[in-house]
């Protein structure tokens, strides 16, 4: 019989009873905990994290950069020239990072010979051929020490012959930016997306038939659609004036952000840009700064004997980086947030008696407990009992 009972218990359903305790802190207290739930709930969670969504944040970008304007110097070095594209784009490939040279320096019709070192490099000066070890590399030169001093016209100190690419490189660097008309020039950048959980694809080039579109736009903050940048309005975007920077070089960050909501037109998701200079980003003037590298370029004589130009070439790297996420109504987030939200709520009570009443109002209960035990509680019922003062 006590099994069977057992068993059927398992089917009741059970009601709790409670006391209504007239206290305006409390009931005030308790109001407001409920109401910053509700807030956090429809406010935070729904409205602004979109709690009833699935999110991606597995982006997937391909970006695509292609530079276009040319330029006219005249040097000694390397007397009338035109520069374009081939020239001054480094890799002619552009992908999501590309090199524009600005400046340069060029060392011209450079052979492997014996030379003296630069005078400015760290070990290069001698006073004797000791000084200068046969075989010997200079770490931060040119070249291999011969085991010769090359003394000058004094007799009192030399520099140690090499052998390298002779004349070594020339230091003089240009006043001012050899290519500061890059500054005119223009990059489309094309930037495509997707979210494979949606099955989601976008480019930030406006969908449209009209051929002209990309040869008469530039980028605005109000036009999300055309990719097509001026280099120059690009660093100034960043604080920093053209000029002064492709004098040394530097790095120039393109951030696009998509923040997609896959709940609402596809119009409706669009790339967002900001700009920001990578390089020295404490110190406005450092030896770190700037942004160069060096490369050759070779050739042959009459004789077959090989020579090059060499070129240091000082210019703005700039960096394409893209993420974002996408998100859609699913019921499994919206199911978990809104029980969430019902737990927060049932739990208030208990948090109101907790933080405010405490030891005193545990006592209260055991108080009323004691005197209405006799009489069996009704559900609902308004109990109007006399408490000690240290309970009110």
């Amino acid at each position: 019989m006590d099994c069977r009972g057992l068993f059927l218990s398992l089917f009741d359903y059970k009601t709790e009873k409670f006391v209504i305790a007239k206290n305006k802190k409390v009931g005030l207290l308790y109001r407001l905990m409920q109401l910053s739930i509700l807030a956090y709930l429809l406010g935070w969670v729904f409205l602004v994290k979109k709690g009833y969504q699935e999110v991606d944040t597995a982006i997937q970008s391909s970006v695509i950069t292609k530079v276009k304007g040319v330029a006219f110097t005249n040097t000694s070095e390397l007397k009338e020239r035109l520069w374009d594209v081939a020239d001054y784009v480094i890799p002619s490939q552009g992908e999501n990072v590309f090199f524009v040279v600005t400046n340069l320096i060029v060392t011209p019709n450079q052979r492997q010979s014996h030379c003296a070192e630069s005078s400015g490099v760290p070990g290069a000066l001698c006073s004797q051929d000791s000084d200068c070890p046969k075989g010997e590399a200079v770490i931060t030169g040119n070249g291999v020490k011969t085991g010769t001093c090359l003394m000058g016209n004094n007799n009192s100190s030399g520099i140690c012959e090499i052998f390298a690419w002779c004349p070594v490189e020339n230091v003089s660097k240009p006043l001012k930016p050899l290519l500061g008309k890059a500054e005119d020039f223009t990059v489309y950048i094309k930037n495509t997306i997707c979210f494979p959980k949606f099955n989601f694809s976008k480019s930030n080039v406006l969908h449209t038939k009209d051929r002209s579109f990309l040869k008469s736009c530039r980028f605005s903050p109000e036009n999300h659609y055309c990719p097509i940048f001026r280099l120059g309005t690009l660093v100034s975007y960043t604080g920093n004036n053209f000029q002064e920077m492709a004098l040394e070089g530097g790095v120039i960050g393109i951030q696009i952000e998509w923040d997609c909501d896959l709940d609402r037109d596809p119009s409706a998701c669009k790339p967002h840009y900001s700009f920001s200079r990578l390089d020295n980003r404490f110190a406005e003037k450092s030896v770190s700064s700037g942004y160069n590298f060096r490369f050759a370029k070779y050739y042959q004589d009459a004789s077959g004997e090989e020579f090059r130009t060499l070129m240091k070439v000082y210019g703005i790297r700039f960096d394409v980086l893209v993420n974002g996420k996408a998100g859609k109504f699913n019921i499994i987030p919206m199911v978990i947030n809104v029980g969430t939200g019902m737990a927060l709520m049932g739990a208030v009570a208990l948090d109101a008696q907790v933080l405010v009443l405490g030891p005193v109002w545990s006592f209260c209960e055991v108080r009323v407990h004691e005197a209405l035990s006799p009489f069996p509680l009704r559900e609902g019922r308004d109990l109007r009992f006399q408490c000690s003062p240290a309970c009110k």
